[in-house]
């Protein structure tokens, strides 16, 4: 039994009446990105559109304000991202109704990524036109602060995991390693930290990063992006930062097995290929490349942390083997990480 929230056929026929859609032929599930944010597909004479409810700790107005200011600016830049449908009555991109947050996007079609060299070019390619459309964005509205480098969650979530997935299944008999494991990666987070803001972190310039730059988040075409979602993440940082983490991301190698399976090196030729357009049009001073392999691994241990810490799994996958996985990858970075710089450099 699926536990993903869904719409109540009330709840849907009153936020349905203050757009102006048209017919409605069929309203399907959309059953993607987070359970707590239910999704349905509409469609209609004049096309598709996606329903979305806003989960509960992400429907914070200002943030969800600043967000749709963000890609009304990107749709004006020509940048591919989906058309915000307004209300027809206050024409507001944002519907709030009985304490919860909707929103109507147009429906993109597109496929999903596929590993192949050609899209992880143009999805690094695309990051740098993101940030070539930023540069002269303006919002009355402020974006959240902070981002996964050297940040006091990250060093809370880890210290915070003993006790949350102590009490999985998984971690029984193995509190011991548990405890280590959350200490070890403590360690490296806070050494690669170090590094980063040695190099001059505090002074590099700001602007708006996307801050979730993840395949999930594309969509494709053929070999191009043609569709960029989710930008409830955008904030104030150096765009190193989304540079990191999208190498990160597009170098994981994973599996339909257990985490614990995975292999602990990452996928260089996509990295490269990554890099590759991302640099042709996105030009980062010596001290950010060489702070790239520090910044993968803060990302590396962040995105595994938080989530961890509240429920002692990632998703649907069990948050001591997800760990364990981390910290394998995490020492494949260490080990590698002058030979990575080495080529950033270059």
């Amino acid at each position: 039994m699926s536990d993903r929230e869904r719409f109540d056929p009330q709840e849907l026929a009153v936020v349905l009446s203050h757009y102006d859609l048209g017919v409605i032929e069929s309203a399907n599930e959309f059953p993607r990105g987070s359970r707590r944010a239910p999704k349905l597909l509409l469609t209609t004479p004049g096309g598709k559109y996606l329903l979305k409810r806003r989960a509960i700790g992400r429907d914070d107005p200002f943030k969800v304000a600043f967000a749709h200011a963000l890609v009304s600016h990107l749709r004006r830049r020509k940048f591919p991202v989906p058309a915000l449908i307004n209300t027809r009555d206050i024409e507001n991109s944002i519907l709030s109704l009985n304490g919860r947050v909707y929103e109507v996007f147009e429906f993109v079609e597109g496929d999903r990524y596929d590993d192949s060299l050609e899209q992880t070019t143009h999805a690094g390619y695309v990051l740098a036109r993101y940030h070539e459309a930023v540069a002269d964005f303006r919002s009355e509205w402020t974006p959240p602060p902070g981002s996964y480098h050297d940040a006091p969650m990250v060093r809370q979530g880890l210290n915070a995991i003993p006790t949350v997935a102590g009490g999985h299944d998984s971690v029984v008999g193995h509190e011991a390693e548990l405890l280590h494991l959350t200490q070890e990666l403590y360690e490296i987070y806070d050494a690669s930290a170090a590094r980063v803001n040695a190099l001059g972190f505090a002074a590099w310039p700001t602007t708006i990063i996307h801050g979730d730059w993840h395949p999930g988040n594309l969509l494709f075409r053929g070999q191009r992006v043609c569709a960029v979602l989710d930008f409830d993440a955008a904030r104030w940082q150096p765009s190193v930062i989304d540079a990191a983490y999208g190498m990160l991301q597009f170098s994981i190698l994973r599996s339909q097995e257990d985490p614990e399976h995975w292999p602990d090196y990452a996928d260089e030729g996509r990295t490269r290929r990554f890099w590759t357009g991302l640099s042709a049009h996105m030009q980062l001073p010596a001290p950010q490349r060489e702070a790239i392999p520090d910044l993968m691994l803060e990302a590396l241990v962040g995105e595994a942390a938080l989530p961890i810490a509240v429920t002692g799994a990632f998703g649907r996958l069990p948050g001591f083997g997800v760990l364990r996985m981390v910290r394998r990858k995490a020492q494949w970075l260490l080990n590698n990480r002058e030979r990575l710089c080495q080529w950033l450099l270059e």
